[in-house]
């Protein structure tokens, strides 16, 4: 005998078997529900049912006997209803349960191949739709879509099937994927990736993908995930009608953006048009990649014609040169897959170091500094002679003139450069290159990149004009920026480091640094050589008739002064740290690297918007 016995409380709906019956093991003998839910009861083994002790409607307890079984053969006995399945069947389109054909039937008309007229009008204009940028953005294969069954907010004026055809995912794709993940583990590699979809509605922002990005935006700050955004399109949609809204100026997802603002790495990327709020949130973001074809402004033709400023067509605002040029965009592209290789490059430098690189010819740093130390050069030739091969990758390259600064990796590790350009005012530090450095400073220290500082600077600019542009604020900000570092910082002279301006080059004096060294070409002083002697000899010099004699002594005194600051008597001083071979810049600061820490910081850093 062999007693089948209830697992739980419940009630007796119906029995699949009666007494006298054959029955295998595992077979479904008895339904019983509890809480509104039916279980499935199974034989426990092979038998005759000699009984069933209950009958339907009745109420059994936990342990209480069901059924009897006798031993019987049951080899002969055809297969019985309520048999057992395999635990996992094969799965084919033909055999799709109905609720899963109904989501995949649902779920095809968020994808491109629904709508080929919208796409067909989108490459026309030499353009990618939002879902081919994502998919060129991560990983094959590793996005998770947040949202796709979203449509516009507009069910009282249109049909559910002109929404679900038209409107999918509301004009915003969301999620999760990877990207990198070539190069860095699973918990290195994952971004929150947010687009707005142009083909729908132009791009604007309605609530359900207010709503939708507000939800990844919660998921990227509370799990620390880089975030990158596709920003093209508009404002507000009026259009969506179906809530009791009239200007929808307390939809959380601006100051939820903002709050990412030094949590994480934030990414955006701009093609075509992009005003309004869509530029609104993509002026937050750490860093602008933009297209040559791009336009953005805080406000498109409509909006600019309805303040009664005259009438526009996109292109003439904002366009790629001007937002370039004045420092908008940090890096510049000719296309969306140019774009999106930038993004991903860029979002390397902070997912960790690598193995894979590659040093440059460290002699080549000996020529890089002309012997005519008043001959100009490109410090670009430096910042790649330390870098590894490959890995530069500057901002903000058509703003702030005077300072280059460039992401790039030594031995692997990740780092930020700053380097005077002696090209432009001769290295001296203007309010657009203090700005930029600053920044600069700001979104290394953020998110914990060592920073490298290249000097060649006879200072701050000066003079009338200078001060017309807010001079004294400007510069300054090079100091508080370089007071609030956490991260090591380094400095390597290249040539003149004068005054103030050399002193903000290293994070507000030679000491600041974790080391501070000089190329043999290095020369300093307080202030330019020449204002100098101008200001500290002026008696000598009126005491000596004007002219060639005066001049003679002029440059004698100039020309003791540079002797009195080269590198190797700073150095004998311990003005600083070492004059070293150029060659060997990439070896010291490797081991600088190696050897330095980045503080813990006590509240969340701030990167600025400009």
């Amino acid at each position: 005998m062999t007693e089948l016995r209830s697992p739980l409380q419940a009630q007796v709906v119906q029995w699949l078997v009666a007494a006298g019956e054959l029955v295998r093991s595992g077979q479904v003998v008895v339904i019983l529900e509890a809480m509104k839910m039916e279980h499935e009861i199974r034989s426990p083994g092979n038998g005759r049912v000699r009984e069933c002790l209950f009958a339907p409607g009745e109420t059994v307890q936990e342990r209480d006997v069901l059924l009897v079984l006798e031993a019987a053969s049951v080899d002969e006995a055809p297969e019985a209803p309520g048999a057992p399945t395999p635990a996992f069947p094969r799965c084919g389109r033909e055999e799709e349960r109905p609720d899963l054909r109904k989501v995949l039937e649902r779920q095809a008309f968020t994808l491109d191949a629904a709508r080929p007229q919208a796409v067909a009008r989108r490459h026309a204009l030499g353009l990618r739709t939002a879902r081919e940028n994502i998919a060129d953005l991560c990983d094959a294969g590793s996005f998770g879509e947040y949202g796709a069954l979203a449509v516009a907010a507009q069910r009282s004026r249109r049909s559910e099937d002109d929404l679900v055809r038209n409107t999918p995912a509301d004009g915003m794709v969301t999620g999760i994927g990877r990207i990198n993940g070539d190069l860095f583990p699973p918990e290195r590699s994952q971004a929150a990736v947010l687009a707005y979809d142009a083909t729908v509605l132009a791009g604007t922002q309605g609530f359900r993908n207010h709503q939708k990005t507000d939800r990844l935006l919660g998921v990227a700050l509370r799990n620390k995930l880089p975030v990158v955004l596709f920003a093209e399109g508009g404002g507000g949609r009026p259009g969506d009608v179906d809530l009791p809204i009239v200007a929808g100026l307390h939809v959380p997802t601006f100051a939820s953006f903002a709050r990412l603002n030094g949590q994480v790495p934030v990414i955006g990327i701009a093609a075509g048009r992009c005003f309004a709020g869509n530029a609104a949130l993509l002026g937050c973001c750490d860093v602008i990649i933009a297209t040559s074809d791009s336009n953005i402004g805080m406000g498109g033709p409509a909006m600019v014609e309805g303040g009664g400023l005259g009438v526009f067509k996109p292109e003439e605002i904002g366009p790629s040169p001007v937002q370039h040029a004045n420092g908008v965009i940090d890096v510049l592209v000719e296309n969306e897959a140019e774009a999106v290789a930038a993004a991903r490059r860029y979002l390397a430098f902070f997912q960790g170091t690598v193995a894979d690189c590659q040093a440059p010819d460290p002699e080549v740093l000996r020529n890089v500094v002309p012997e005519n130390r008043l001959r100009v050069y490109d410090s670009l030739a430096a910042v790649h002679g330390i870098a590894d091969t490959g890995s530069v990758l500057e901002l903000r390259a058509g703003f702030g003139l005077g300072i280059h600064t460039a992401l790039a990796r030594i031995e692997g590790r990740p780092v930020g450069i700053l380097a005077s350009n002696p090209l432009h005012l001769g290295g001296a530090i203007d309010a657009d290159a203090a700005d930029k450095a600053a920044r600069f400073m700001q979104l290394c220290n953020a998110h914990g990149l060592a920073m490298v500082s290249l000097v060649d600077t006879p200072g701050f600019m000066v003079g009338p004009a200078m001060e017309q542009q807010a001079q004294v604020r400007h510069v300054s900000r090079m100091f508080v920026a370089a007071a609030h570092l956490r991260v090591p910082f380094f400095v390597v002279v290249l040539r003149k480091g004068y005054g103030l301006g050399a002193m903000a080059m290293a994070a507000g004096g030679f000491h600041a640094p974790e080391f501070t060294v000089s190329w043999p070409s290095g020369e300093f002083g307080g202030m330019g050589l020449e204002g100098a002697v101008r200001l500290g000899y002026r008696k000598e010099l009126e005491a000596v008739p004007e002219g060639a004699e005066r001049e003679a002594l002029f440059q004698q005194l100039v020309a003791s002064q540079y002797e009195a600051g080269q590198a190797m008597n700073m150095a004998a001083t311990l003005e600083f740290d070492a004059v070293i071979d150029p060659a060997q810049t990439r070896p010291w600061l490797a081991r600088g690297l190696a050897a330095a820490i980045t503080a813990g910081s006590s509240g969340v850093p701030l990167i600025d918007t400009w």
